[in-house]
């Protein structure tokens, strides 16, 4: 019979995302290390593991835990697939490892009669063969129990501490009272994309770079050799859907449009020419092509080892044909006219959101959620979703469920510069990458404060930050006032403080005219075609492509949760790095934050973390550069030049043998 209460407390379970109410992620190989506070009454010694399973099966797999120290345990376990996982701990009283250490400590105070002793033991073996049942352990278990029986006592005391008996009794453990934490903790465990990639965005419709005319699908190609050659994995598109024709913008977001101006692609929705799924959100602009061409580029995409991300905008132009068909999905004016969308100052006269607690909200919700359905079955798998913090939180926790249910590696970004706990809200909700406050982060402190945040804390296990310098709609002061050597700056500090990044086309071209006191640019296409010379003098494309070089060739900076921040000298000096758990792929960043001057700095090398002693001479292999110094002792001295070189990009290197280091 089973105890009716607890046999064993375990409490203070980490990792634990609101305890327990929403998972925790990983990637495919990572490792989840799990801690717990377990402890019993009285002087029992205490087992434990850690059990994991996935999602529906009935049969967990487990792993012995440690103890640490304090009554803290831990355990880890590597998970493989990618799929959904929970979690768990068990614990029980570990009788014989209980009686060993009483008959130990009664044999070396030289207690005479240890009888009773013999045969506590003797039948917890016995026991033990009984839970073995026909496995050959059953005989040789019987076998030691008659030993422990009829020997003497310092002979039992040896058998007792045998490495053969400790591991026979490891194996049939009495867990019959065991204790375990429930409910079961989950993890998500992502494909790796979802933890490292480079991200590059641009608008198909101006893809060959003309101001008189839109390209289209068949006019991507070469932004995309582009966008692989410089080292990018993932192309992400803007919406690619029918744009309205009510109320459409003009030019630098003029409210009237020329019959000729293509009109804001977030403005979804034209039910008017005859799209084969309507003209909403299941369909694509005509003047991009068709379905069939957007599936030829898709070809184009995986053929190039690239793979396309969506935008999922949640947008409605008047002309939508939901706007007909479902008009109580949508806001409704005193008046019982439909409600544009407004964020003051802004005004988009040219947009309807929708209600998502109107009273047909499930309908709508599951509407929704069969567009990223519609688009997952023709092979997409990344969506960017535009705003998502404008919606209920719950909404996003049951449409990407819903979503990886059939397609378990699909990743979700959350494109939400709003308030943090909304951010952290939504990262918790369901959503594998989030936008960070990294475009608005400055100063050296900042930097320090906020990723340190964003990577040491409780975030780090359900918050993976894509970082993203530019945006279609954030042009931030910086880059506009900093020119080049800020674009630079800001390509290094994206690259290596995130795994995961990403650029807005324009930027490996250092645009950066805005309209007047306004973080926005001026001519944006997100109103027009855009005029581009792909390669024009002064670009840093050459700078890109060696950065995600870097990353691929540096396990280190694969990682995400890794990152380390180090002394520094001087405020302008931003210095960290990165280092794989075996310590055999070591980066240290160096980055000069004044775009405007050189600066220096001294700078101390984390030596001990890295495994090298002091007296060690050690090689700093610049991969910016390939220069390579060799360095003695923690304190080394840095210099940059925003204009020729901002950042340093180390891989720290041991001696192997006389002057070689590996």
């Amino acid at each position: 019979m089973s105890l009716a209460f607890p046999s064993a407390v375990i409490e203070n379970l980490q990792p634990l995302i609101d305890g327990g109410r929403y998972p925790v992620k990983r990637v495919v190989g990572e490792d989840l290390t799990v801690e717990a506070d377990i402890f019993k009454d009285g002087h029992d010694v205490v087992a434990a593991v850690l059990k994991w399973r996935t999602l529906g099966e009935s049969i967990w797999h487990e792993t012995v835990m440690t103890h640490v120290d304090n009554d803290r345990w831990r355990g880890v376990c590597s998970l493989y697939e990618n799929t959904t996982y929970e979690y768990t701990v068990e614990a029980w009283t570990d009788t014989f490892s209980g009686w060993q250490h009483e008959f130990a400590a009664k044999f070396k105070a030289g207690i005479g009669n240890l009888t009773s002793e013999k045969l506590e033991g003797a039948a917890l073996l016995e026991a033990a063969a009984r839970r073995a049942r026909n496995s050959p352990d059953l005989d040789r278990l019987l076998e030691i129990s008659e030993l422990i029986r009829n020997s003497e006592h310092a002979q039992v005391n040896d058998i007792a501490h045998s490495a053969e008996l400790e591991v026979l009794m490891a194996t049939y453990p009495d867990r019959s009272a065991a204790t375990q934490y429930a409910p079961p903790p989950r993890v998500i465990v992502d494909r790796i994309e979802a933890r490292t990639a480079a991200w590059y965005e641009f608008f198909p419709r101006s893809a060959e770079g003309r101001a008189d005319k839109g390209s289209t699908f068949r006019d991507c190609l070469a932004r995309l050799d582009d966008a692989k050659a410089m080292g990018f994995n993932v192309i992400y598109f803007p919406p690619i859907h029918p744009i309205g024709f009510a109320n459409r913008k003009g030019r630098n977001n003029s409210v009237t449009s020329e019959p000729d101006e293509p009109g804001v692609p977030y403005a979804i929705g034209n039910r008017h020419i005859g799209a084969p799924n309507g003209g909403g959100h299941k369909d694509v602009e005509p003047a991009l092509g068709t379905l069939e061409d957007f599936d030829w580029l898709q070809q184009e995409i995986r053929a190039r080892r690239l793979e396309l991300a969506l935008d999922f905008a949640i947008n409605c132009s008047p002309d939508h044909p939901y706007v007909a068909e479902h008009p109580e999905w949508f806001y409704k004016r005193p008046d019982g006219t439909i409600k544009y969308a407004e964020n003051p100052p802004k005004k988009y006269e040219d947009i309807y959101p929708l209600n998502f607690r109107c009273e047909n909200w499930q309908e709508l919700w599951d509407e929704m959620t069969s567009i990223i359905l519609f688009w997952a079955e023709r092979g997409v798998r990344i969506f960017r979703v535009d705003n998502p913090h404008t919606k209920p939180v719950p909404f996003w926790e049951y449409l990407t469920a819903k979503v990886r249910e059939r397609y378990p590696d699909t990743i979700f970004l959350s494109e939400a510069f709003t308030k943090p706990k909304m951010m952290q809200a939504l990262a918790k909700a369901g959503f594998s990458q989030s936008y960070t406050y990294f475009t608005w982060r400055n100063t050296k402190q900042e930097f320090i404060d906020y990723f340190t945040e964003l990577t040491q804390t409780e975030m780090r296990d359900y918050f993976r930050g894509n970082l993203w310098p530019n945006t279609p709609d954030i042009l931030p002061v910086h880059l506009q006032e900093g020119g080049r050597p800020e674009f630079m700056i800001r390509a290094v500090l994206a690259a290596t403080l995130s795994s995961v990044y990403g650029i807005y086309s324009g930027f490996e071209l250092c645009e950066n005219a805005a309209v007047p006191g306004r973080e926005e640019y001026l001519d944006s296409e997100k109103y027009q075609w855009k005029a581009r010379d792909w390669d024009r003098p002064g670009n840093i494309k050459q700078w890109i492509t060696r950065l995600n070089r870097i990353r691929r060739e540096n396990r280190a900076l694969q990682r995400y949760d890794n990152l380390r921040f180090y002394s520094a000298d001087n405020d302008a000096i931003l210095f960290y790095g990165k280092l794989t758990p075996a310590r055999d792929d070591i980066v240290l960043i160096v980055v000069n934050l004044d775009s405007s001057r050189r600066q220096n700095s001294y700078i101390q090398v984390p030596l001990a973390e890295s495994g090298i002693s002091d007296s060690e001479p050690y090689q700093m292999h610049d991969l910016l550069t390939d220069a390579r110094y060799t360095w003695h002792g923690s304190r080394n001295y840095v210099e940059l030049d925003p204009q020729t070189q901002p950042a340093h990009i180390f891989r720290l290197r041991r001696q192997v043998a006389g002057d070689k280091f590996a």
